[in-house]
């Protein structure tokens, strides 16, 4: 379930049979034999229908709400979930099922319950109503209101409010940890980065001293560098300003706490915060630049590669796109699907990043033109800004269309200028910031007025 997208349903939960320290065993559950065995461990089977309904759609809402949250991975820990009533609930392995349970969870377990204006999960607490009293459902109490005519919505409404909703339907697919397995950095790009820079954003309210990020589009630029850095040196972690698994999951503990996102005061997570800009996965048939990117990537790998075909960046996704992907992920032990998801662009950009690292000697004098695999922005430094402002004196001194630049190694605002204004002659995204698709562009009038 990638980082506060709408959330679906995981086919699979792991529960730690204990308490969140304690030693003990975990175990990979489908997620409706969970909520089966949940339910069965803690409600009546005699109970009024109304009334199990009730308590089962809880039940899944807070375990929803555990796994979306990555509340205990976001802490360290290598389960989503405990059978500790003190923590969570309870879990009997291998217990028996009710039958009519059973039915009741096959018929509701992929619909749970949220606030309106917002999409997590609501953390939908609750205890029996009679050794233990809390401030959310009471599992007895909804025997009574079941028996005074209440459906399972009026009942949960009555513990929870009348701003809630229930989702139904909800998609059911693989609980994919968020972070994306590869750390994030200057120069990185995509929808993990939004989500860094969202997250950063709003701890910010809470923490002042960490500088906010403004636009908030993707581009790991200088500052949401210093936004990290900043954070990093708050929580006690390494100020590096790279976003590993550590720091990753660190924002996104603090991020869960500033917004009681496993509290009943939970301020929620809008639609606005779920958005992408990026798509989750591209395949046959989709076209744009964000596919003339992969066909990018590709195209070098298969010029160095010989195993790999080489493609044309055309922006369409097409059979021969397909097949260059299958030939990768075949190549890399993935599953040959020819669909390009988080995982198979991570591996591709690893490998293209491995091979403009380790060019054979044949090529260094044209490494330059070779895009350097990460995004230039406003206040980089480096070989690379510097090769980028060669060829733009170049294009500007035969195009009196593009601002004039000076060879400094710092991406400053005339650069930035001069690249908006090609971005906007080639129909590209006008930000200023060269990714590969405004990197290629630039090499290619380069090597027009150079001819």
């Amino acid at each position: 379930m990638p980082t506060y997208s709408i959330p679906t349903i995981p086919t699979n939960i792991i529960v730690h049979l204990g308490r969140p320290d304690q030693p003990a065993r975990n175990i990979t559950v489908p997620f409706i034999e969970y909520i089966k065995n949940v339910a069965s461990s803690e409600i009546y089977p005699t109970w009024p229908e109304s009334a199990i309904r009730a308590n089962i759609l809880s039940q899944i809402t807070f375990a929803l709400n555990r796994v979306y949250t990555e509340w205990y991975r976001s802490r360290g820990y290598d389960f989503d979930i405990t059978n500790s009533t003190q923590y969570d609930q309870f879990f009997v392995e291998n217990r028996d099922i009710f039958d009519n349970i059973s039915k009741i969870v096959d018929d509701i377990f992929n619909n749970y319950v949220v606030r309106q204006g917002s999409i997590a999960p609501y953390f939908t607490q609750y205890c029996n109503g009679t050794t233990s009293t809390c401030d959310g459902l009471s599992q007895w109490g909804t025997v009574e209101l079941a028996n005074r005519g209440m459906v399972p919505y009026e009942i949960l409404q009555y513990y929870y409010g009348d701003d809630i909703n229930i989702v139904f339907n909800a998609p059911v697919q693989e609980n994919i940890p968020s972070y994306p397995g590869v750390p994030l950095r200057l120069g990185s790009a995509g929808e993990d980065v939004r989500t860094i820079q969202r997250q950063l954003n709003r701890i910010g309210d809470n923490y002042p001293a960490i500088p906010r990020v403004s636009p908030t589009d993707g581009i790991f630029n200088l500052q949401t560098d210093a936004a990290v850095r900043k954070f990093q040196q708050i929580f006690n972690l390494t100020a590096d300003g790279i976003v590993g698994k550590a720091t990753w999951y660190k924002i996104k503990y603090i991020y869960n706490g500033v917004k009681n996102l496993g509290e009943l005061t939970s301020e929620g997570v809008s639609l606005s915060e779920a958005d992408r800009i990026y798509a989750t996965e591209l395949k046959e048939g989709d076209s744009g630049n964000q596919v003339r990117a992969i066909q990018y990537y590709l195209a070098v790998i298969g010029y160095f590669d010989d195993r790999f075909p080489f493609i044309t960046p055309d922006g369409f996704f097409g059979p021969e796109t397909a097949g260059a992907v299958r030939t990768f992920q075949q190549a890399f032990g993935m599953e040959p699907t020819g669909v390009v998801d988080r995982d198979t662009w991570y591996k591709i950009s690893q490998v293209y990043d491995d091979i403009i690292h380790n060019l054979p000697q044949e090529v260094l004098s044209e490494s330059d033109e070779i895009y350097p695999g990460r995004n230039l922005s406003l206040g980089m430094t480096g070989d690379d800004v510097q090769a980028l402002q060669r060829f733009l004196v170049v294009i500007s001194q035969n195009d009196p269309a593009i601002s004039p630049v000076t060879v400094t190694g710092t991406f400053d605002s005339a650069t930035e200028a001069a690249v908006r204004e090609i971005q906007r002659e080639r129909g590209l995204p006008v930000n200023g910031v060269v990714g590969p698709l405004t990197w290629a562009r630039v090499v290619a009038l380069y090597q027009q007025y150079e001819e």
